[in-house]
């Protein structure tokens, strides 16, 4: 299977169209949750927006049935060896169990894992506080790729802490030691210099804190989860030269992770924004011969994309940045050569009308020049702009995404 790939596009219709039967070890899918929150953010690097919306009209059912064929294509694409982490939260993960259980079968799913995390904990009227998201682990037949492993205790300390038991000491060996449960009203031995060597074997809690803003690794991404949690999974389901599949890959953490364990990695993303980012992530920790597919290069394939992503694909080719405000913004979209206001419109023939519009916003600013980039403007349009620059001396220009595609 060929791997190191990012694509970019609807993954339903990808997983159809280029992942084939059988080819893959391993799948992480956080999909967008079912929690009716809307997200709008920069990236750190002040130049793209990302904004998109976590909201399914309709209610639940209408997301299981968003969801379920992708969690087919999924099921299809896996070896008899692969495995497959489903990540969830409160809102939906009732529903998906049910789901991956009439498509992987219920014998065949293996745990609910629960990813603990920290936070700021209030007073509740009803409810404890919710600090857990839910990973529903399922594997694709008996012959599952899985390594139960133990992380290395700390100390003897730590240990005896986690075990709840007073150290002790054997008078004829002089070694340390625990007494433990060993079932049935049992009471064993357990050494601590053999502890030490074995390690805590890894349950299916997991206490890793989500990421905050001054984290080394955080991109500025809403639901960026941890490298941590995805080592623990990637590590347990895969083998060296193993392929890890992630068709919401979002800002690429699980790729980076694969990468990094020396696993070969497919990224699937609906937005050519965190596509740009995943593949500018993976350069950066060395990622070579990295191929992209299904970035937009076309008119049509523009007219398509959601506004915020024409946004985007117009400031990143003009080497500009967006303007991160979305109330009280003049109708400002971004800025070109450092400081040029311009606006984006996603539409033809725009008119005299927008132009007027954008004219006093420039005022506004205390600003002579401007530009506005739309598919195509119409006679009226470009009569303002000639108007306005010999009667006021506004300097605004009409810049077309033909012209824009032929400059770069």
């Amino acid at each position: 299977m060929e791997a190191n790939i990012i694509y970019c596009g609807d993954n339903t219709e990808v997983l159809r169209r280029d992942i084939l039967d059988n080819s893959i070890d391993l799948i992480y899918a956080d999909p967008p949750f079912f929690s009716n929150k809307h997200y709008e953010i920069i990236w750190n690097d002040g130049y793209e927006l990302r904004s998109f919306e976590d909201r399914w009209k309709g209610g639940i059912q209408n997301y299981v049935a968003w969801m379920e064929p992708r969690l087919r294509e999924c099921h299809r694409i896996l070896k008899n060896t692969g495995s497959m982490y489903l990540h969830c939260d409160w809102h939906a993960n009732a529903h998906l169990r049910i789901l991956m259980d009439k498509i992987f079968g219920e014998k065949l799913f293996r745990d609910s894992i629960v990813w603990h995390y920290s936070g700021w904990n209030k007073k509740n009227k009803y409810n404890f506080n919710s600090r857990h998201d839910t990973i529903l682990f399922y594997a694709k037949t008996k012959e599952q790729i899985f390594h139960s492993y133990a992380r290395p205790w700390a100390s003897k300390e730590e240990y005896v802490k986690i075990r709840k038991q007073k150290l002790r000491r054997d008078p004829k060996t002089k070694r340390e030691y625990v007494l433990s449960d060993a079932g049935g009203g049992k009471r064993v031995m357990r050494f601590i210099e053999d502890a030490m060597k074995i390690g805590a074997y890894v349950d299916d809690v997991w206490d890793i804190d989500k990421l905050n803003n001054s984290a080394k690794e955080a991109l500025g991404y809403p639901t960026q989860k941890p490298e941590a949690l995805l080592e623990l999974i990637i590590t347990a389901s895969s083998d060296s030269f193993s392929v890890v599949l992630d068709p919401f890959c979002g800002c690429g953490t699980s790729i980076a992770v694969a990468h990094k364990l020396g696993r070969r990695w497919i990224g699937i993303d609906v937005s050519p924004t965190a596509c740009k980012l995943m593949a500018k992530r993976m350069r950066s920790i060395g990622a070579k011969g990295i191929k992209m597919i299904g970035m937009p290069r076309t008119i049509e394939e523009l007219k398509a994309l959601q506004p915020f992503e024409f946004q985007n694909w117009v400031f990143e080719k003009l080497h500009g940045r967006v303007n991160p405000r979305k109330v009280g913004d003049y109708g400002i979209d971004g800025w070109i050569e450092l400081d040029v206001p311009t606006q984006v419109k996603q539409s033809e023939d725009v008119g005299r009308n927008v132009v007027d519009n954008f004219e006093t916003a420039i005022r506004r600013m205390n600003k002579r020049k401007g530009v506005i980039v739309a598919l195509s403007f119409g006679k009226g349009a470009y009569e303002e702009v000639a108007r306005v620059k010999n009667e006021e001396g506004l300097e605004i220009k009409l810049k077309t995404v033909t012209e824009i595609l032929k400059e770069t």
